[in-house]
């Protein structure tokens, strides 16, 4: 990657809703325009997605998704009602960033949630869009949401079935996000915390088959995750806010825009075949298989998905 940088500005953006989002650039003010679209949801904007860029060709915004990161109210809060956080609102946040900085057409950055929602946003404002690199690349249908929560257990079985018996026991043959989205805004304390860690436990499971993975540090800290695992459960409940399957079907709407998805071959959290169906509808983009690759960086995807960006800078 490239070596670290900091924001030359940053500010936080009131987008109604009694929601402010926080926002930064980095690199060349003059450079191309690029926006993060960070996973989770929840996730926050965190400094390493700076570096995949080549700070001397590129203006790289990041922001913090309503509730999560600097962005205020947090999710974190229980009190904050999460009504005003949807998918839409979250693509017309894009929107008014992008006007606030006053910026035409920008090229979209984002992984595993964070590509659903580059891919919602394109699909919407396609005209607003330079260019998509995308990595761990997930579209949010029933199908994957199913997959994640259930069917792989099949591959973690004890893990899957401590996941399973985190809810109460009427709940385990239905829909698991959803019991849990219910557990994390209990009213008791003590049962909110345990559906929160319940939760990332098996977040930190399900990532990846590659060798070497590590436990997220991030879910040490019980504010990051409680408002990880709200925000999470929140999306997966409502299957992000979108009609199952939309993103795929709606792939032919990208036609024109170049795109570069790079996926790993043992991403079990993210499957390859959601990048290659989007491919299919999609003439203007290439799947990038990395075969020793997870979920997220590492395993050599950092280098495929650096290497993309060089190639846009340079186009």
């Amino acid at each position: 990657m490239y070596p670290p940088i900091e924001p030359y500005d940053h500010g936080m953006l009131d987008v109604g809703d009694g929601q402010r989002l926080y926002w930064e650039t980095c690199g060349n003010p003059d450079g191309r325009p690029a926006l993060v679209v960070h996973g989770g949801p929840g996730s926050g904007a965190t400094p390493g997605w700076r570096r995949h860029f080549d700070p001397t060709a590129y203006r790289i915004v990041l922001f913090d998704q309503r509730g999560c990161g600097r962005s205020t109210p947090s999710a974190a809060d229980p009190t904050v009602d999460l009504a005003t956080n949807t998918t839409a609102h979250l693509l017309a946040d894009m929107e008014l960033l992008r006007a606030h900085l006053g910026i035409d057409r920008w090229l979209l950055h984002g992984a595993s949630w964070g590509s659903s929602l580059a891919l919602a946003y394109a699909q919407r404002h396609p005209a607003r869009v330079t260019a998509l690199m995308l990595f761990s690349v997930v579209a949010n249908t029933d199908r994957e949401i199913e997959w994640l929560t259930r069917d792989m257990g099949r591959i973690f079985p004890a893990e899957w079935a401590r996941f399973r018996a985190g809810v109460p026991e009427a709940d385990r043959d239905g829909d698991l996000s959803a019991a849990y989205a219910r557990l994390v805004n209990d009213p008791d304390p003590r049962v909110r915390e345990r559906a929160a860690r319940d939760w990332c436990d098996w977040e930190d499971v399900h990532v990846s088959l590659a060798g070497g993975h590590r436990p997220s540090p991030r879910f040490a800290d019980p504010v990051f995750r409680y408002g990880f695992a709200r925000l999470v459960t929140h999306y997966f409940a409502h299957r992000g806010f979108l009609p199952d399957g939309q993103l795929l079907r709606d792939a032919g709407r990208l036609a024109g825009i170049p795109g570069v998805l790079v996926q790993g071959r043992l991403d079990v959290s993210g499957p390859p075949d959601i990048a290659w169906q989007l491919t299919q509808g999609w003439p203007d983009a290439r799947l990038e298989i990395v075969e020793g690759g997870g979920h997220g960086t590492g395993h050599g995807m950092t280098e495929r998905v650096v290497a993309a960006l060089d190639s846009f800078a340079r186009a």
